[in-house]
């Protein structure tokens, strides 16, 4: 195991049997997307995402279903050419292997969960 492997599963450790808030996880970066994988298994990944207000990730696809929950803030989810705009505490499934896109509308923090099945 790499030591860059090694930090994340210890950073990961520390999370088990835990009470804490989702938004207290990861932080926002003036400018940037900030990304903290909580859950790496082979089975799939949790992680969790902060956005400043105009960043975004452009359009890809995935091989999986991924899941994604605003936990606070506003984005514009792009779907196979169709744009949703979803506000905090609000979800939406990404079909595997259609395109898609996130941009901020306001800054905001979600978890994607990707099940790899």
């Amino acid at each position: 195991m790499s030591a860059e492997n090694s930090d994340k599963s210890r950073s990961s450790e520390s999370l088990l049997g835990r009470a804490m808030k989702l938004a207290d996880l990861v932080d926002y970066q003036d400018g940037s997307v900030v990304s903290k994988e909580i859950i790496n298994k082979k089975t799939g990944t949790v992680t969790l995402f902060a956005f400043d207000e105009g960043q975004g990730l452009s359009e890809h696809t995935a091989p999986f279903d991924a899941l994604v929950y605003l936990i606070d803030g506003e984005a514009d989810i792009t779907i196979a050419g169709k744009t949703l705009h979803l506000k905090g505490g609000e979800l939406v499934i990404m079909p595997a292997n259609k395109t898609h896109a996130l941009k901020a509308a306001k800054r905001f923090k979600m978890m994607l969960v990707m099940i790899r099945s």
